[in-house]
């Protein structure tokens, strides 16, 4: 009897607890996009986001995420990009300062690869998106992070990114894939 019971509270305790990524690293986690110009690829970045993350990967249909971009801290490739994009044309920051992306669904579709729908808000213009994304844990112990990368494929013409002359998807893409890692560290979550 003993020979059965031990291994019964073992596999009770380890489900009391589970990894919960809750807390992103900033300093580690990176947004950026290439856009393209007449053909050529222009790579660029944004330098503030904040990101709230709940993602237990024993649970991931009950995950959530919320990122806000600031859109004034991007770095399009040259000073002259940089402000002719933060202008009202393109992300108009002085009425709109942030891009905000909301999951309102997360599925797992195997192999550490995920799915994650949601609400992505641009220039007052909201739209639904899939995001396919990965995670893989890192490290060991105490030191464990989940990497989250992924790449969400914006046409920037639904959001009225680009307007006047820039409308013309020829001379500037409409799709602009935009490339996330998120990285965050775990806390311990009651199992519920």
């Amino acid at each position: 009897m003993k020979r059965l019971l031990l291994p019964a509270l073992l596999l009770a305790s380890f489900g009391a607890h589970a990894v919960e990524y809750n807390t992103v690293i900033a300093e580690k986690s990176q947004i950026a996009f290439t856009s393209r110009q007449m053909g050529v690829p222009v790579d660029g970045k944004f330098g503030k986001f904040a990101a709230t993350l709940n993602f237990d990967p024993a649970k991931p249909e009950a995950a959530k995420a919320l990122i806000d971009i600031d859109l004034a801290s991007v770095d399009a490739g040259s000073k002259d990009a940089n402000d002719e994009v933060v202008g009202k044309g393109w992300f108009n920051v002085k009425e709109f300062p942030k891009a905000r992306f909301a999951t309102t669904s997360v599925k797992a579709l195997g192999n550490n690869r995920f799915e994650a729908k949601g609400q992505m808000t641009i220039k007052g213009k909201t739209r639904e998106m899939s995001v396919p994304f990965t995670y893989k844990p890192e490290g060991a112990g105490n030191a464990t992070t989940g990497v989250f990368e992924g790449t969400l494929p914006l046409q920037r013409t639904l959001f009225g990114i680009g307007e006047g002359a820039w409308a013309d998807t020829s001379v500037v893409a409409d799709e602009v894939p935009i490339k996330f890692r998120l990285v965050a560290s775990p806390g311990i979550a009651a199992k519920k």
